[in-house]
């Protein structure tokens, strides 16, 4: 097809791509297109042409897809987070189902994936427990809070976010107005002035509790006491804290945190097992579907109260708390040294005592206990970054022969890269569900169980 930059096109919407972009064909040659869904009919203004596909956006809806919906969020088009809002909530669950089957067949070679259906949400708005909202100024030199454009740095003046709680929008609104009369002025990216990069917000489904912590280029906080005595009438304020981030990075949070007022932390239940939450604590953002997340990996764990079983990319102990209680013994290993010290802290807070933490990377910590301490494990529980396993970790998984191996996963082609090595070197795959945890987004959890071959 010799389509060329600024060409408008007419085209039917025929599917979506794996960043939420609608997917159609001119003449046997595809169109990459933002914000389109599937069945729309649409005239589309070509952005990029190459020579096996390329990009458009929108020009005109011709005529709407029976699929699409108006979203709760003016600003879902521009703003990077809500890629698929616009999608009714059942397609929705539909394309992050067939993702993750797709994944499989083409990357890890299961011509019949054994899939289940996929977990969705009752409610799929306002089910966030964690938001980072960046601050800076208008081409007016007003102060604004909100999300990052899409693939940019220029921020959407936006406080109230449907994805995250509304107390959001009252914290956002009394930080905005401390600054305005304070003269706080928010961190600029170009010159590395100013003081207050961004405003993190994490609160506990079950408790209540609710944490401000602010991001900020500078060794203390001017007037901090206006802060606080704005933030702590709010219902449920537990945690009023700085971050100290003075390098000049994409890194949101320093490592060096000051209490202002109240506590370090708040904390939260999955189920029966609480954890204590700090501003630099991993924590499942979506606490609803995060126990049917670990409810899952329970179920595929298998356990019956003996088993040893290692989770790898631990965490704060999210999910070695879980199946504690129905293993005889927990080992779980995570890079971060804070992370562990919490994974500690959450196991005696909740009077878990066959439970044991260790600092490192897992590809390195495992092989080493398995060669120098010839290590053994029932259960191999994995929950990888978007990178997925090292192969030295997979390949040492194997050595150790676990009667079964739970992948959770957020990121189904890496998680098919890694279950087609296990499935080639003695394991079989038997059940495979999704998740969904990020609702109006593309993203998608995933969780996999594999058994030894007899």
């Amino acid at each position: 097809m010799n389509l060329k930059k600024n060409d408008i096109v007419q085209i039917t919407i025929e599917d979506m791509g794996h960043n939420g972009e609608g997917i159609g064909k001119i003449g046997g040659y595809p169109l990459f297109i933002k914000d389109a869904v599937i069945g729309d009919e649409i005239s589309a203004i070509v952005t990029k042409a190459g020579k096996s596909y390329g990009y458009g956006r929108v020009k005109d809806i011709l005529k709407s897809s029976p699929h699409r919906v108006e979203p709760l969020c003016p600003h879902a088009g521009p703003c990077g987070g809500c890629q698929i809002q616009t999608l009714e909530y059942p397609r929705q669950l539909e394309y992050k189902e067939n993702t993750i089957r797709n994944h499989l067949k083409r990357i890890g070679g299961f011509e019949n994936p054994p899939m289940e259906p996929i977990i969705g949400m009752d409610q799929p708005f306002y089910y966030r427990n964690k938001a980072q909202f960046p601050v800076g100024k208008d081409r007016d030199g007003r102060i604004i809070t909100g999300f990052y454009a899409g693939r940019t740095h220029r921020i959407i003046d936006n406080r109230r976010c449907y994805l995250g709680l509304p107390v959001n929008e009252d914290i956002l609104n009394r930080v905005i107005s401390y600054m305005e009369e304070c003269g706080v002025e928010p961190y600029d990216e170009e010159t590395g002035t100013g003081i207050v990069r961004h405003v993190l917000i994490r609160s506990g489904f079950s408790s209540g509790e609710v944490m401000v912590c602010l991001v900020v280029n500078a060794k203390s906080l001017p007037s901090g006491e206006k802060l606080v005595e704005r933030l702590r009438t709010i219902p449920g304020m537990a945690s009023i804290t700085i971050s100290i981030n003075r390098t000049k990075t994409n890194v949101i949070m320093g490592e060096d945190i000051r209490l202002l007022w109240g506590k370090t932390y708040i904390t939260d239940s999955i189920g029966d097992i609480q954890y204590r939450i700090s501003p630099l604590s991993f924590y499942q953002v979506n606490p609803v579907q995060t126990r049917k997340l670990y409810e899952l990996a329970l179920e595929y764990a298998g356990l019956t109260g003996n088993e040893t079983v290692w989770d790898l990319y631990c965490g704060i102990g999210t999910i070695s708390l879980f199946l504690a209680r129905n293993a005889g013994r927990v080992c779980g290993v995570e890079i971060i040294p804070q992370a562990i010290e919490d994974a500690k802290q959450n196991a005696a807070l909740n009077g878990i005592e066959n439970a044991e933490f260790f600092v490192g990377k897992a590809e390195e910590v495992l092989p080493q206990k398995y060669r120098d301490e010839q290590i053994k494990a029932d259960v191999i529980v994995v929950d990888p970054p978007r990178k997925g396993c090292d192969e030295k970790l997979l390949e040492t998984m194997v050595q150790m022969q676990p009667e079964r191996i739970v992948y959770v996963s957020c990121d189904s082609a890496t998680l098919a890269r890694d279950l087609k090595y296990l499935c080639g070197n003695g394991y079989e795959l038997v059940r495979v569900r999704g998740v969904d945890q990020f609702c109006q987004t593309v993203h998608v959890e995933t969780v996999s169980l594999l058994v030894k071959k007899a």
